[in-house]
């Protein structure tokens, strides 16, 4: 019997998001490899916020 699809995630909005990415930044977590991950990861939610506030503009 196959699995299903993972829920996916609630959507954060687009200031909270944006608040994680200056607080990582400012912390310094960059340095470490998990620190760039998660950076990666949140730019692409960051990207994801920014298309859904478009799309609710619209």
């Amino acid at each position: 019997m196959p699995t299903p699809p993972a829920s996916p995630r609630a959507a954060r909005s687009l200031a909270v998001v944006n608040e994680e990415i200056r607080a990582l930044l400012t912390s310094g977590g960059l340095v470490s490899p998990e620190g760039r991950r998660r950076y990666e990861e949140l730019l692409v939610e960051w990207a994801a916020a920014v298309r859904g506030d478009v799309t609710e503009a619209a």
